[in-house]
């Protein structure tokens, strides 16, 4: 998940799984790949000739793909132990098909470079922008207001494409609008390519501290950081070694299954009166998230787009 804009090609393999979905059950699929590690997601029309046709590495903001049934590719390290893979996919989500999967090594063929060659100037609200190093400033993002985020992620999650993450932009954006983000230390929690934290701090964000169990996501956040601007006032850890404190902004942009299992974590984390945005949820789980969350949150309201919520609440006092 390196984050580094010049990358040369190497003869590294990689293990690829291959099967075929529904454009219903996509997201099911995707959600459980990303779950057990994997580093890439491509989608492909089924019934289409395959030497023309261009793959979808992660759908737009307010998109899906066209096509009823889909091939879909997930790229794993070398390493990865495919009978182990698959029961950890079956114990995910034992409602889907998972026995239709393939296996096979992969050399690289520099699918970051593929991905990015894809990824174009995205605007999210009145003033954040996401945009490629590779590309220059549109007009608009030139504004003396515009707060722009240069991102090269790599093969870290998180490049705004994504509804989740585009949901949680949108709301740190209308928080900056509102005038509740400036000055404020914000935690990101799951914070993949650091997008949201470095979104915060050029909203106007005093300090983000970013939070990930991948080691990779960590060295990701922080090159981004750096290349911002913002290193000074970003800080990385893994869970283990996160400081204990309170924040008047958390975001949460991970899976409803970790988000219900570190609510109390969470809850904790935000300061009485503060604000907090949970991502990553597929449409109908949100449910539960809302009664689990409840318990320390009013205000609670549910946000969708597309196939995915997202959750926000302000902490009780």
């Amino acid at each position: 998940m390196a984050p580094f804009p010049a990358i040369a090609p190497t003869a590294m393999p990689f293990l690829e799984l291959t099967l075929r979905c529904t454009e219903a059950t996509q997201p099911r699929y995707e959600n459980a790949l990303e779950d057990v590690g994997a580093l890439a997601v491509t989608l492909l029309d089924a019934e289409a000739d395959t030497s023309n046709e261009q793959a979808i590495l992660e759908p737009g903001v307010g998109e899906t793909p066209l096509w009823d049934t889909l091939v879909l590719s997930a790229l794993f390290p070398a390493d990865s132990n495919a009978l182990l893979l698959l029961a950890a996919l079956e114990s995910f989500d034992p409602e889907l098909d998972w026995s239709s999967g393939s296996f096979r090594a992969v050399e690289d063929e520099d699918w970051e470079r593929a991905w990015l060659d894809q990824f174009q100037p995205m605007d999210f609200g009145s003033r954040t922008w996401i945009v490629p190093w590779n590309h220059e400033l549109p007009e608009a993002a030139q504004a003396a207001d515009a707060a722009v985020v240069r991102l090269d992620p790599g093969l870290a999650f998180g490049s705004g494409t994504h509804p989740t993450t585009a949901l949680c932009l949108r709301w740190l954006d209308q928080l900056a609008v509102d005038g509740l983000l400036q000055g404020q230390r914000v935690l990101d929690f799951g914070c993949g390519s650091g997008i949201l934290a470095l979104a915060a701090l050029k909203l106007g964000a005093a300090e983000a501290i970013g939070v990930d169990n991948d080691p990779q996501a960590l060295v990701a956040t922080a090159d981004n950081a750096e290349r911002n601007g913002e290193q000074p006032r970003m800080h990385v850890y893994l869970p283990q070694d996160e400081p204990v404190a309170t924040y008047p902004i958390v975001v949460a942009n991970i899976l409803a299954s970790a988000l219900d299992a570190l609510a109390e974590l969470l809850a904790a984390r935000v300061a009485s009166g503060g604000r907090i945005a949970l991502s990553g949820i597929l449409h109908g789980q949100e449910g539960e998230l809302l009664q689990r969350y409840a318990a320390w949150f009013d205000d609670l309201q549910a946000t969708q787009d597309g196939d995915w919520m997202r959750i926000t609440g302000v902490r009780r006092a």
